[in-house]
């Protein structure tokens, strides 16, 4: 184990890549940065300076170690699994972070909706179920389209629409087989008007002060066509949506007494023009967004969330535009098989601010299904708006992930 000296220690649960811009800003910060999870190949734990091997949602067993560890701060950053277990650990050892309960409903998407019904937001009908027989034995209440999914994972992992009651038993046993506690739900298809978009944002002291809106993009042709392919900013919100979306995050934020956190949300208006808030999460995103968001702004959500997460004060978050338009592309294949190599047009090329990839010619890599299939990622900018129209609609030719004896566009 480490010296540390008199450094003061912030616990990263996981270990995946989008940490790497957080251990960052921890050490700029001077902090003795400690990751853990069951997986000691992960990425991050060869940057972090301390790495124990414990799994994220065994929350008694990551209390013991940051216990022992006598931490300073704990967080979760674009960890899903992670982030009820962060709370947990707060509360414990009185450390900063949101309330507990609070971070329990957010994380439980049965409960969540509850919540929303329970104090008036706009919300689809929903049922959540233990069970495959409780389930199907619903099956005459539903009305379709309908949505089947886990209560608690991400990345639109196991998560299906279904038209019909014919279609249900194969989407919730798809479901439970992606649910780490056994718990699904089964709600309203939100007809959308528009693109799908979520944001991350940043409340201080219980006020919401920062949004970064992006549309969603989606692979039509993949196996899982509710995972983002795409992010793009700034979002494409008409105004009167965007400001009733903003009051209604507000209102959230009140009624549960958070502080200050940066969230992960997921909305849409609505056919009846209703905006509808469908997932709220006090983590980053993943897919690298809050880095996105730090170019094309300025504002640094990353160095912040670990200033909140040490009790520090934050620095420079205020709501501002963007310099141009960006977007994040999530590389990807649609059907299982061996990379061989990644091209990009022209066109596209001129406009690529960074291109990473995860994988090397001649490794496997799985058809998209969930954001765990992500491949690589490029970010681009344009001086216009229009770009989505000129560039996504056309992103299938214009950046082309070629499997070995097959040609599969991202």
């Amino acid at each position: 184990m480490s010296n540390t000296g008199k450094k003061k220690k912030l616990m990263l649960l996981g270990g995946l890549r989008y940490l790497l811009p957080v251990i960052d800003a921890a050490h700029e910060l001077g902090l003795h940065v400690i990751t853990c999870d069951y997986l000691p190949d992960n990425i991050a734990h060869k940057y972090s300076d301390e790495y124990h091997n414990v799994s994220i949602i065994d929350k008694e067993a990551v209390l013991r170690l940051a216990q022992e560890l006598q931490i300073d701060g704990i967080m979760s950053f674009a960890v899903d699994p992670g982030v009820v277990t962060a709370a947990y650990v707060q509360q414990e050892m009185g450390l900063p972070g949101c309330p507990y309960e609070s971070v329990c409903i957010l994380q439980d998407k049965a409960r969540f909706r509850d919540f929303l019904r329970e104090h008036g937001f706009n919300c689809p009908w929903s049922f959540g179920f233990s069970s495959m027989p409780e389930a199907m034995a619903a099956a005459p209440q539903f009305t379709y389209p309908a949505i089947v999914k886990p209560t608690d994972s991400a990345g639109s992992k196991g998560v299906s629409r279904v038209e019909s009651q014919e279609e249900l038993p194969a989407a919730i046993k798809e479901a439970f087989s992606k649910s780490l506690g056994g718990h699904i739900i089964i709600e309203e298809f939100i007809e959308k008007s528009g693109d799908s978009f979520g944001s991350d944002s940043f409340a201080i002291d219980g006020k919401l002060v920062f949004n970064g809106y992006y549309d969603q993009w989606f692979d039509q042709e993949c196996p899982n066509p509710y995972t983002p392919g795409a992010e793009i900013w700034p979002a494409n919100i008409p105004d009167n949506a965007g400001t009733g979306l903003d009051c209604e995050l507000q209102r959230l934020i009140t009624l549960l007494g958070i502080r200050t956190s940066i969230f992960n949300i997921e909305a849409r208006v609505g056919t009846d023009g209703k905006a509808y808030i469908m997932e709220v999460s006090p983590r980053g995103g993943g897919n690298r967004l809050a880095e996105v968001i730090r170019m094309g702004t300025g504002v640094d959500l990353i160095a912040n969330s670990v200033r909140a997460a040490m009790g520090m004060p934050t620095e420079g978050i205020t709501q501002k535009g963007f310099d141009g338009s960006w977007a994040i592309i999530a590389l990807h294949a649609e059907q299982d098989g061996v990379f061989d190599h990644l091209e990009i047009s022209p066109e596209l090329r001129a406009h690529v601010v960074e291109e990473s990839l995860l994988v090397k010619p001649g490794d496997m890599v799985r058809a998209f299904r969930g954001a765990n299939d992500v491949i690589g990622h490029l970010i681009i900018r344009y001086d216009s708006r229009d770009f989505p129209c000129t560039v996504l609609a056309r992103i299938k030719g214009d950046a082309r992930v070629i499997l070995k004896q097959d040609t599969i566009q991202a």
